[in-house]
């Protein structure tokens, strides 16, 4: 695993989280966002997003994108608060994270959907809050059409 964090600059992730995390998850579970987090809580693939802070965490690859989620740290914690939006009842992703994060959601959930088996945490955000539909410019940008979209 230490070859593909140095490789992808996982660590980056893993440093941004390290004062944020527990703050994030407590906020998800709460059903408001409230901080700044979502880049390297929720990453998105690159292309997305202009800011500095934005290209910095941004996902360059699928490969990347799988490293991300099989790295024990930062996978895990996706998983958890991926979950954690699935049990916040009755509100929308807009109503949880706000706008432009709540566009941020479907664009990271897509993502990892295509990294995801079949029925993953992540198609069921799309499912839930999106109705299904992934983010086409994620799609465009990795490659794949929505047609094509799951894995």
């Amino acid at each position: 695993m230490a070859e593909q964090d140095d490789l992808f600059d996982l660590n980056r992730f893993v440093k941004a989280q390290a004062s944020d995390y527990a703050r994030a998850l407590a906020e998800i579970r709460q059903g408001r966002k409230r901080s700044h987090w979502m880049w390297f809580i929720f990453p998105q693939y690159a292309g997305l997003g202009f800011s500095a802070t934005s290209q910095h965490y941004a996902i360059k690859s699928l490969a990347e994108a799988e490293a991300y989620l099989q790295h024990p740290i930062l996978g895990a914690r996706l998983v958890e608060c991926a979950e954690a939006v699935l049990l916040v009842n009755g509100q929308s992703a807009y109503e949880i994270f706000g706008s432009p994060d709540d566009l941020k959601l479907r664009s990271c959930t897509t993502l990892f959907a295509q990294v995801s088996p079949a029925g993953s945490v992540f198609q069921q955000l799309l499912d839930q809050y999106f109705h299904g539909e992934p983010d086409a410019r994620t799609l465009e940008l990795i490659g794949r059409s929505p047609e094509n979209s799951s894995n």
